[in-house]
């Protein structure tokens, strides 16, 4: 895209500035779509699981339920504790959205369809996502109250435990692919199964794929592992402060949040932007479709999963992370990189 605004008189820098506005917001603005959908579809899934209708008023079948809650949310007053650091208070909510989006950048969409292709994508998301705890922390500490207090610190310290496993998990797909480049594992993938594109067909890393969705939703608070906002003990999480828009964007960064855990899911371990098979006709479907459907794929496993599986307590969430997955995803690093130099795959 670079190179098509130079040869409309663009010097380079300016032609990469432009380039590079464009990119992010063919990103963003679709990413934001989709939290809106999924938002709605969250709603209806979890409705017929209990034979209800969900939203059905707003729009046709309801699918424009979300857009009018982010209207009722946008043209409210946002209150702002007497007590509360207001600075800090208002700059927690944008750095949690903003996070959620950053990580974005490195996903590849199709081969020539990603924004930022690095050589240690992998390592970007890692980072990126364990800066989402500042805005969890930042909320509960600036509202100057009890209860979100208590709630940010079971946050952060549920977030930081599920991204040493998650840590661990990503090395093992990282030894086998010999990349960090996120394009080039995806790539890794192909026919990596006789005809199979995935990990997930691995024996060997299978059970890490289980590990990492269990342990992604774990990450983004979501249910059974949402105790930073169990009613019956902690009001309503560290956002019980927040209102209006702030609130908002708490509930946009979450939902952005899950979708980036999905396509993680996807590319990871499920082949990305390749079909599910290695078999020529399937290649005529755009890569950037195989995502999406991979995408809505997971994102049904995590609704699913919060509409039927009761809360987990505090303590076994904890027991689950440090006593469970640790250990585990560690002793599986051994295992792969061991069989991989047995294998002469290093060599």
């Amino acid at each position: 895209m670079t190179a098509l605004f130079q040869s409309m008189g663009l010097p380079f820098e300016a032609a990469w500035l432009v380039a590079t506005v464009i990119g992010i917001l063919l990103i963003a603005f679709p990413v934001m779509l989709g939290v809106a959908l999924v938002i709605y579809a969250d709603r209806k899934i979890w409705a017929s699981m209990a034979l209800r209708k969900g939203p059905n008023v707003v729009g046709p079948f309801g699918i424009l339920q979300s857009f009018a809650d982010g209207i009722k949310v946008f043209l409210q007053e946002t209150i702002i504790p007497s007590a509360a650091n207001k600075g800090l208070f208002l700059i927690a909510p944008i750095l949690t959205f903003t996070v959620a989006l950053l990580a974005w950048a490195v996903i590849p969409f199709d081969s020539w369809m990603i924004l930022a292709n690095i050589n240690v994508g992998l390592l970007y998301v890692l980072a990126i996502s364990s800066l989402g705890v500042y805005g969890t922390v930042i909320a509960g500490w600036s509202s100057n109250s009890k209860y979100p207090f208590f709630s940010a610190m079971r946050a952060s310290a549920q977030m930081i435990s599920y991204e040493v496993s998650i840590g661990f998990i990503l090395i093992c797909v990282v030894l086998w692919a010999g990349t960090f480049n996120l394009n080039d594992i995806v790539q890794a993938q192909k026919s990596h199964v006789w005809l199979i594109n995935g990990y997930v067909a691995n024996p060997l890393l299978f059970p890490m794929w289980v590990m990492f969705l269990i342990s992604g939703m774990a990450e983004t608070g979501r249910a059974p592992f949402d105790l930073t906002e169990a009613e019956s003990e902690l009001v309503a999480g560290y956002q019980t402060e927040y209102s209006s828009m702030a609130f908002a964007l708490y509930w946009l960064g979450e939902y952005a949040n899950v979708l980036l855990m999905c396509a993680l899911n996807a590319t990871l371990f499920f082949g990305g932007y390749l079909p599910p098979l290695d078999w020529a006709p399937l290649y005529y479907v755009p890569g950037l479709i195989w995502l999406l459907l991979k995408i809505c794929f997971f994102f049904f496993i995590f609704s699913w999963v919060k509409a039927t599986v009761p809360r987990y307590r505090y303590d076994q969430l904890m027991r689950l992370g440090w006593k469970v997955f640790l250990p585990v995803s560690l002793l599986w690093v051994v295992i792969i990189s061991g069989y991989l130099m047995l294998t002469g795959h290093f060599a």
